[in-house]
């Protein structure tokens, strides 16, 4: 079994003052919120219990969104107020009763694939997983990279100098060791716990298996980003690509919430 986890804390001060009011994954991208482009993916990959991962300050228009838009359709979601961001790595921590003795497949809340990556996922076994893209900008992210036989080699968190082009996305499988793994890491120079020593940690063991992904991949975390996101998934109809249970859930929802809206009026 496979559960998912949805990391949706932290500030996102560069899309101040938009994030002053709300978390940056309650921003809309094109026709919903931007949550519901993870959440698509982890359904699509038929996932049922999904844990996310929220501010404090944030947590009740979580709630108020997504606590029971699913009851209806079988797919499970719980909420782990997450205090202070300490590296993507603390979501395994956060999430340990979550994960209990299962694989978790954990995805950033501003992350957006065109690929459908639910096969993948589904069929996943044990070791680790991640999804490598082409990028113009590897210094920013981190990572891998590859000997002439596609086998990754390396991982480095954003390499001052270049060492590949293939960044790793925010789309990360791994089986139960990740809690242990998760708990022995020592913090980085910024005081956090890396996804890359997560990431080496399985490499070191032969235990890495890196997909490259040919499709879109959005990172919604700037102002043009953002507004970038939104047109790619006009452009190319990512928006028409979600499961049947998301598109349901939210067309019930728009209708419960317009039919309160007419008991308001009248």
């Amino acid at each position: 079994m496979i559960k998912g986890i949805i990391l949706s804390g932290g500030t996102a001060t560069r899309l101040f003052p938009l994030t002053a009011t709300t978390s940056k994954q309650l921003l809309p991208i094109y026709d919903r919120q931007m949550i519901f482009y993870p959440l698509n993916t982890l359904v699509k990959a038929g996932i049922k219990d999904i844990l996310i991962i929220v501010a404090p300050e944030h947590s009740g228009q979580f709630l108020n969104l997504l606590g029971s838009i699913f009851k209806n359709h079988g797919i499970n979601i719980f909420f782990e107020v997450q205090k202070t961001p300490r590296g993507l790595a603390d979501a395994f921590l956060v999430g340990e009763n979550f994960i209990d003795n299962n694989s978790v497949a954990m995805v950033l809340g501003d992350n957006i694939f065109e690929d459908d990556l639910a096969e993948d996922i589904k069929d996943f076994k044990s070791g680790s997983m991640v999804f490598a893209k082409k990028v113009s900008d590897p210094e920013r992210f981190g990572v891998v990279k590859f000997d002439e036989n596609g086998k990754a080699t390396e991982i480095k968190e954003k390499p001052k100098e270049f060492l590949s082009d293939w960044a790793i996305t925010g789309l990360y499988v791994y089986d139960k060791k990740v809690v242990e793994i998760a708990k022995n890491l020592a913090p980085s120079d910024r005081g956090e716990i890396e996804i890359t020593d997560i990431n080496k940690k399985y490499l070191e063991a032969g235990e890495l298996s890196v997909k490259k992904i040919e499709g879109e991949w959005l990172d919604a975390g700037t102002f043009d980003s953002l507004l970038e996101a939104g047109n790619v998934v006009k452009k190319k109809e990512i928006y028409k690509k979600f499961d049947p249970i998301i598109n349901k859930a939210i067309e019930e929802f728009n209708a419960e919430l317009k039919e309160l809206a007419k008991k308001k009026l009248a």
